[in-house]
């Protein structure tokens, strides 16, 4: 009886094989998407870093004085996403707008794909927004990306308003830190999220206000995970309206 319970695996011991499983997926997956951004082998006049998505090399000029316009790990992952989950998520010929696009890559890949992409951030990050997106889709894409400013909460009805603006996907990458716009951030994501409308939102998890931001988020949308990947603190979700109806904050239809 002994020797036959001592060759059952215990459940602490399937626990401990199921995390060391994930632990590699989550190495594998983490290096694979790292390995997707090169530097040049010689330093020009202008810095720049490289990225291979779409089997195309794309060049980013990022701006050190201004948050927004550094890339971040989770563009990376959210790139990588896109691009190689075209069977279920096809950009081609979607109308797709980004938040807090910085310095444009995922602006840029999710264009390579074919998309009609709305690109938008505050007003000093857009110079660098701009010359990045243009630099890298001349001559390569369907369409051409329109930039434009979007401060989160302000003038959403006059920008974009909803009987004429309908978005296949918001794609946001890392929009959510220690800064004080959050709630504007949520309501942004509430006005342009229609009743079809998907979110893929890659976050990188740092401090306490970002699970506080989930918890929220989660009260007014369905969430699903679709990577977690715990050696870069990013996971990347999939949002859509809970109500699955387009209403106004007084909850009328509209």
């Amino acid at each position: 009886m002994d020797t036959e319970q001592s060759n059952i695996p215990s459940q602490d011991t399937e626990t401990k094989q199921d995390g060391r499983e994930d632990a590699a997926v989550d190495a594998e997956l983490a290096k694979d998407i790292m390995s997707r951004c090169f530097h040049p082998s010689r330093l020009g006049p202008e810095p720049w870093e490289g990225y291979i998505f779409s089997d195309l090399e794309i060049r980013i000029k990022e701006s050190t004085d201004i948050y927004g316009a550094v890339l971040w790990p989770s563009a990376m992952v959210l790139c990588h996403f896109l691009e190689t989950n075209q069977d279920k998520y096809n950009l081609a010929d979607k109308n797709v707008i980004e938040l807090g696009a910085g310095t444009g890559l995922v602006t840029i890949v999710s264009s390579l794909l074919g998309a009609k992409v709305t690109s938008t951030d505050l007003p000093d990050v857009l110079g660098n927004l701009r010359y990045n997106v243009m630099r890298n889709i001349k001559d390569r894409c369907k369409y051409i990306p329109q930039i434009t400013e979007l401060t989160w909460g302000q003038e959403l009805d006059q920008r974009f308003p909803r009987a004429t603006h309908h978005f296949d996907y918001i794609l946001a990458a890392d929009v959510v830190y220690a800064h004080p716009y959050l709630e504007e951030l949520m309501d942004t994501f509430d006005h342009l999220c229609q009743e079809h409308t998907q979110i893929l939102w890659a976050m990188r998890f740092r401090l306490d206000k970002e699970n506080g931001f989930v918890g929220r988020f989660q009260q007014r949308f369905h969430l699903e995970e679709l990577y977690d990947l715990p050696s870069l603190s990013i996971k990347l979700y999939r949002a859509q309206r809970k109500d699955r109806t387009t209403k106004d904050h007084r909850g009328t239809d509209v």
